[in-house]
């Protein structure tokens, strides 16, 4: 009995020592110098709601995914029948998603459907017209291979944009799908809100394209612009003035090269003192950009993202050290910025944001102290009753509350959980079921007090009476937390995480800590009868 005892009293102190050395940096708010860098260093993480930040609904224009793969397809079979001597006269993606080709001749149309059914098995005849001597064929992409496109571009947007949050430095993120083609985001403590939108929606698609410097390029701004072609401006904003400035270029459209092929993008300062990106390519992205400018020397290689000329340097000489650089009027945030998405890479399809909401830190802390508020009161009233009605016993209940809200706290903490104003409504409905627990408890001693038994007889009869329905209303109320904390997002994991913490620790100061108090005065002190 008394190595029970013993083991019971190490057990205690144990847990409770161990929740206030995790609960002390939140209690502390400022870590003390004499605080050991060994011990938890965490503070209990704020949600949105608490202290402030965004929230944001995205959707993934995944239909574009389609159109870009389309547009690739297209540039490749254009390619790819000149090469074949698959003669035609017109070739271009319409509609979005769909290839028109005009075929010369009959007896091109049957080279192209053989070679269209080994190469491009994925491609099928939607429309097949005859004009003349001409034959227009219109082709569509399989539908299975549109929606697995699809699909794969709400994951990438999804992994990609988590990537990019977890550059920019937020703490406790919460990212997650939603349906089909929704992304839901909550970032926490956010300062600047356009910049983290700026960020997270920027499409980012690095490409290396030759600048076309034998047309002349005022015929081409005229509206003359020669097939293959494309006019794209560089974008140039005087620091002191802020005035922009847009340069045009002649671009070809061909795609030498894009951003998969990146290893790292890092910000770096030259001679001046001004940011530029530094690229370096993996081994493939560095063999290809060897190629590149070895066979294009004394030609311009357009530096482009998102359609905007960054720079467009003249290939001196052949690089074959895999690496590059990005230059432009950057301010050393945007660099930063620019290096971030760079290496989480470029979002498969554009993103466009449904539902926008910012929650000032004024409003986040108003709840937290009408949160606290609602705790304390509905604690002292709780202390009062359990006193007044239990006597003695509701003392002991009501210490095994305190003990059970910081519990609640140190594992928040030791969880690196985050605590939302829902979750401060579990701690609350967390006080009613501890307080629950002790008053099943202590009717089932009461009804064997009456029977007239001894007070160590009557508290063990009532403690294994009553721990059967304890358990069975707190499991089943776990149970149902559980699922929350599985299919729930945001505010409702946020109640479902306090409200699982505060039964598992209601559990334990009801049927171990309460006992324990009862058994320790009962073995050193004689009592006739329960105060209870």
């Amino acid at each position: 009995m008394k190595g029970n005892f013993r083991w019971r009293l190490l057990l205690i102190i144990f847990i409770f020592v161990g929740a206030l050395i995790y609960f002390f940096p939140t209690l502390a708010g400022e870590i003390p110098g004499w605080w050991p860098k060994f011990l938890p260093q965490d503070k209990i993480h704020l949600g949105l709601d608490l202290q402030g930040g965004m929230h944001l609904a995205l959707e993934v224009e995944a239909h574009k995914a389609v159109e870009s793969s389309v547009e690739r397809i297209k540039n490749d079979l254009k390619a790819s029948l000149k090469k074949e001597r698959i003669f035609f006269t017109y070739l271009d993606r319409v509609r979005g998603d769909q290839i028109e080709v005009t075929l010369l001749n009959p007896e091109v149309k049957g080279k192209f459907d053989d070679y269209l059914t080994d190469q491009y098995p994925i491609l099928r005849e939607m429309d097949v017209q005859r004009e003349g001597d001409r034959v227009k064929v219109l082709l569509e992409m399989d539908t299975k291979q549109k929606e697995a496109i699809e699909k794969f571009a709400v994951d990438q947007a999804l992994e990609t944009i988590r990537n990019r949050v977890d550059q920019f430095g937020v703490a406790e993120p919460e990212i997650t799908r939603q349906g089909e083609n929704r992304i839901l985001i909550q970032l926490p403590g956010v300062k600047d809100p356009q910049r983290a939108k700026d960020l997270i929606g920027k499409t980012a698609l690095l490409e290396f394209k030759l600048v076309d410097d034998e047309y002349d390029l005022r015929r081409a701004l005229a509206g003359e612009i020669p097939f293959g072609d494309v006019i794209l401006y560089q974008r140039v904003v005087d620091p002191q003035t802020e005035a922009v400035r847009k340069t045009p270029f002649l671009i070809r459209d061909k795609t030498l090269m894009t951003g998969d092929a990146l290893k790292d993008a890092r910000v770096r300062l030259d001679s001046y003192n001004m940011p530029y990106i530094a690229l370096s390519f993996n081994p493939a992205g560095a063999k290809l950009f060897d190629q590149i400018t070895a066979d294009n020397v004394q030609k311009r290689l357009a530096i482009i993202l998102d359609n905007n000329v960054y720079s467009a340097p003249v290939i001196k000489q052949r690089i074959s050290g895999g690496e590059a650089v990005i230059e432009g009027s950057f301010s050393m945030q945007e660099a930063h910025d620019l290096a971030i998405v760079l290496r989480a890479g470029s979002l498969p399809a554009p993103v466009r944001i449904l539902e926008e909401r910012t929650v000032g830190p004024s409003l986040g802390q108003d709840s937290i102290n009408k949160g606290i508020k609602s705790i304390i009161i509905g604690g002292i009233l709780v202390v009062l009753f359990m006193v007044a009605y239990y006597r003695f016993s509701g003392v002991v209940a009501d210490m095994a509350l305190i003990m059970n809200l910081i519990l609640i706290l140190a594992v928040l903490a030791a969880l690196r959980a985050t605590l939302t104003l829902p979750g401060i409504a579990g701690m609350v409905l967390t006080v009613g079921m501890a307080v629950d627990a002790n008053v099943l408890i202590f009717e089932r001693i009461r009804e064997e007090v009456r029977l007239g038994k001894p007070p160590r007889a009557a508290l063990e009869s009532g403690y294994s009476k009553a721990f059967l329905t304890i358990m069975d209303a707190n499991v089943t109320t776990l149970i149902a937390a559980v699922v929350l904390l599985q299919f729930g997002t945001g505010p409702i994991k946020g109640f479902a995480v306090t409200l699982s913490i505060g039964i598992l620790a209601s559990l334990f100061t009801a049927m171990v800590v309460t006992r324990f108090v009862f058994d320790a005065i009962l073995s050193r002190v004689r009592v006739k009868r329960l105060s209870i």
